[in-house]
């Protein structure tokens, strides 16, 4: 388990907390891994009914940490953790303060109950990176709040605000900040107390078919990779470093 992952498991809850909070708890490699790991846990264990996931300091995550971008740190862990929540089989809360960044905003997708504080932020900046969605987003984003407003957000990287998010239906609730993960808690903790098998075929019906969100994720994974090892992704990356403005060309441009 990674050091910037924090973990406790009490009364068939697993909590799993992003605790790199000096980073806006920007997600590296380590804790990609440590994240996949403890879904595969939680899955395997039948005593774990529930997972909780939150943000130590003011945000929640704010995305896959930019030096996992750069070509000498590049893995796949990122696409395994995605593909690990997308699939995971028992119910996940999510307890959402301040940003919530790319894989910080698309892994939200995949989770059955949304909890977020008044100052809750979601951006998914991938266009503006030279990147594409991830987690199923370019599906799931638009199901979710409609195509118009995921348009925005997709394309042009506006940022929902909670009261935005909550009435596009992106949120379960918003909650005062200093009780919200108190109150995420409490929701894990009532799904522990439902019966174990409606629970979980009524998870799976309303899930649906899987098959086009495991498609899109794989055409999803295909278009960055190839995004990620693109000029305009690399110009990007580079502004950022240098804290000056990207420059894009228009050659090539579909």
């Amino acid at each position: 388990m990674s050091e910037d992952i924090q973990r406790n498991l009490a009364d068939g809850i697993l909590e799993l907390r992003l605790a790199r909070p000096d980073k806006k708890n920007a997600l590296t490699n380590a804790m990609y891994r440590a994240l996949t790991a403890a879904l595969a846990e939680a899955s395997a264990d039948p005593a774990i009914t529930a997972v909780l996931i939150g943000g130590e300091g003011d945000a929640f995550c704010a995305g896959n940490d930019i030096s996992g971008f750069l070509p000498a740190n590049r893995t796949n862990d990122a696409m395994v953790f995605i593909r690990a929540i997308a699939g995971f089989d028992k119910p996940i809360v999510a307890a959402v303060q301040g940003l919530a960044v790319g894989v910080g905003t698309t892994m939200l997708l995949h989770c059955d109950l949304v909890y977020a504080a008044p100052d809750a932020r979601f951006t998914v900046p991938f266009a503006k990176l030279g990147l594409v969605p991830e987690a199923a987003s370019s599906l799931l984003l638009p199901q979710r709040i409609g195509q118009a407003k995921a348009a925005a957000m997709l394309l042009l990287g506006e940022p929902l605000d909670a009261e935005s998010a909550d009435r596009a239906g992106l949120l379960t609730a918003i909650v005062p900040a200093d009780g919200l993960f108190a109150h995420a808690r409490a929701k894990a903790l009532a799904l522990t107390a439902l019966p174990p098998r409606a629970l979980a075929e009524t998870r799976r019906l309303m899930r649906g078919d899987r098959a086009a969100i495991d498609t899109r994720l794989g055409e999803e994974e295909a278009a960055f990779a190839a995004a990620l090892a693109g000029a305009e992704a690399q110009e990007a990356f580079t502004a950022f470093l240098e804290k000056r403005a990207p420059v894009f060309t228009r050659e090539g441009a579909k």
